[in-house]
């Protein structure tokens, strides 16, 4: 039985997830499942822990490796854990050898250590992995930057990823082309910190100049897409892109975090609410037709219930859409974990209102596109519309009727609404 790879957390996750795959395979490891770990929230590494044990009852033959943001942040929990086998930190697991050695004990040759997890903030440099292939995926995922050079008081992932550090140009745009050749129709750019791109690489190349290289020298890719975004980073060459590049899509997820000032400021963040509602504004003024994301947490410790309506407020004010609501979890070791909390009905209550807030957000703007044309990149289909699925340049989910391949860009005409998700019809 071949390897198993169970990932949590976000999509640089998912790209590493395949390198994985990869590295495992050149090792030739068997009989294996690699849990990749999430440790933004406590709640993220509850269900990791829940899904390892859950895999050990259902498949008690089979090892578990557990890596990823959690596993490096605190190995010793995991290792603790009966059900697993070995704990990789984030640098070990993109290794063929760390699985090689551990296919080995298999066979009496050497013993595998069972926690192998270094200094994270020593790594210096992050190479392209050549993920060429991304399993029932329409889309592929490129990884550009790690790690983050910002303390932000809620946040443990510096503690897991390190310190910024970026892919040079040149290795980005090899891995776009083949990617490209591959057949992959749209690529995302990924990272810890997106927007900190190439501070660290001679020169200091930005985001915005490397998408604009990559839009340049691979003329076979139809979109390009970018993931969490900064917007106070944004630097001039991004915002040219936004405005010139078709094929850069207008879908921007913000790390905006809060709406309050006050609480911007506990979190240490870097930008004020007037920066993030001012980006989107020169956004739509570029894109006509932009659509908006953001992370928000509720909840905050000290945040009071004014503060939260400031962030309620902010999804009309900035025109935000697609919102993903963070219930505020105290993280062990973190600056935000040592000030005054909320109670927890209070920090539900919170979430559950904002993601109210944003489903009508999302239902206002799903409205307005029907009897619109849209260009879908199809993900999947079936034997009826309702395994058809497709995304608009803006992200937005369409059901349709008509025979296409994944991975293929499809006009269609959109019909209406159902739920979250719009349905079109094939032109």
């Amino acid at each position: 039985m071949s390897v198993e790879v169970v990932t949590f957390g976000c999509r640089l996750n998912a790209y590493e997830s395949e390198a994985i795959r990869l590295r495992a395979g050149e090792a030739q490891l068997r009989n294996t499942v690699v849990v990749n770990t999430c440790a933004v929230t406590a709640e993220a590494v509850r269900q990791s822990r829940q899904a390892i044990r859950k895999l050990k009852r259902e498949n008690p033959g089979r090892r578990i490796i557990v890596t990823g943001c959690a596993a490096q942040t605190d190995p010793e929990g995991y290792a603790a854990m009966a059900e697993v086998d070995q704990v990789l930190g984030n640098a070990e697991k993109l290794t063929a050898q760390a699985y090689a050695d551990f296919a080995k004990a298999d066979f009496g040759v050497g013993k595998a250590e069972r926690v192998r997890v270094n200094d994270i903030m020593s790594v210096r440099e992050t190479a392209s992995q050549m993920v060429d292939h991304f399993e029932d995926r329409a889309r592929a995922f490129l990884q550009v930057q790690n790690g983050c050079d910002h303390r932000c008081t809620f946040c443990v992932i510096p503690y897991g990823r390190g310190n910024s550090r970026s892919v040079p140009m040149g290795a980005v745009v090899e891995e776009a082309r083949r990617l490209a050749g591959n057949g992959f129709a749209e690529i995302v750019l990924t990272g810890v910190d997106l927007t900190a791109y190439g501070a660290d690489l001679p020169g200091a190349p930005t985001l915005g100049k490397l998408a604009a290289k990559i839009l340049k020298l691979v003329p076979g890719l139809k979109r390009l897409r970018l993931s969490s975004i900064d917007s106070i980073e944004a630097d001039p060459a991004l915002m040219r892109a936004i405005a010139e590049e078709e094929r850069l899509m207008p879908h921007f997820h913000l790390s905006a975090q809060s709406g309050d000032d006050m609480i911007l400021k506990r979190m240490k963040r870097r930008h004020a609410r007037a920066d993030t509602i001012a980006f989107c504004d020169e956004v739509r003024r570029l894109r006509p037709g932009a659509v908006f994301g953001a992370d928000l947490i509720a909840g905050f410790p000290t945040e009071t219930e004014d503060m939260f309506r400031s962030s309620l407020a902010l999804v009309d004010d900035a025109g935000l859409t697609l919102l993903h609501v963070f219930p505020y979890s105290p993280r062990p070791g973190t600056p935000a974990a040592r000030m005054p909390q909320l109670d927890r009905a209070t920090v539900k209550d919170r979430a559950a209102r904002l993601r109210e807030k944003g489903a009508a957000a999302l239902c206002a703007r799903l409205e307005g596109m029907v009897g619109s044309r849209q260009t879908l990149l199809v993900e999947k289909t079936g034997p009826s519309s309702h395994h058809r699925m497709g995304r608009t340049p803006c992200f937005i989910p369409v059901a349709f009727e008509g025979d296409v391949p994944p991975g293929t860009l499809a006009e269609v005409t959109i019909t209406g609404r159902s739920g979250e998700q719009l349905s079109g019809i094939l032109q």
